[in-house]
């Protein structure tokens, strides 16, 4: 494991990442024409992640919701945001698609824990910490057991046993199980909610 985890899966990723920008730039151009009309001139968004070790880095996504505000100058809920074109980029994933970047300059791995947001790092347990100890992923074991449709308990617990387990098999299963959950578009969001709600802590 430690020859696949340290050599192999990087080298992997970086020449899949490479590939991808290629094959993928078509679609990439189309979603990002689209996004730029919609979203006035921005396309893309950006937010600082802790990565492997807590190190910040910044992810890249495709903007899929606007930046309407009400009279009080406050953004108006995800809901109202989402727009046409960024509810379909948003339910195909192809937002995630920007992320190749982030692979191919070795802050991400195509699998992994989803990298989340630095305000919850003093809220892990030691035990949830250690999803921190791999580069984080565009897609990873807990988004094919339920992604956004789960509790925040049962992600990290999904995190952590990836974590302690991570293989090229593992692997291989949960690329196969994305592009399933993809093409069914399982789990993208809490019931109710567009996006997932925020980590409090668990007790």
């Amino acid at each position: 494991m430690t020859l696949y985890k340290h050599f192999l899966k990087p080298a992997m990723d970086f020449v899949a990442a490479f590939t991808g920008l290629l094959l993928l730039s078509p679609i990439l151009s189309v979603v990002w024409l689209s996004l730029t009309i919609a979203n006035n001139g921005k396309p893309f968004f950006y937010q600082r992640r802790p990565g492997k070790g807590e190190r910040i880095f910044t992810i890249i996504k495709f903007k899929t919701m606007n930046d309407k505000r009400d009279a009080a100058g406050q953004l108006l809920p995800d809901a109202k945001r989402l727009t046409a074109v960024g509810s379909f980029v948003r339910k195909t994933s192809l937002d995630e698609l920007p992320q190749l970047l982030n692979v191919l300059k070795g802050d991400m791995s195509f699998i992994g824990p989803r990298p989340l947001l630095p305000e919850y790092l003093p809220l892990y347990n030691e035990t949830q910490r250690k999803r921190h100890d791999v580069r984080p992923g565009i897609t990873g074991w807990a988004q094919v057991n339920g992604r956004n449709a789960i509790s925040w308990e049962q992600k990290f617990e999904y995190d952590v046993w990836y974590v302690e387990h991570q293989s090229f098999a593992l692997d291989l299963q949960i690329l196969f199980k994305t592009v399933k959950k993809v093409f069914k578009s399982e789990g993208i969001a809490q019931e109710g909610q567009v996006t997932a709600e925020a980590f409090k802590g668990i007790d």
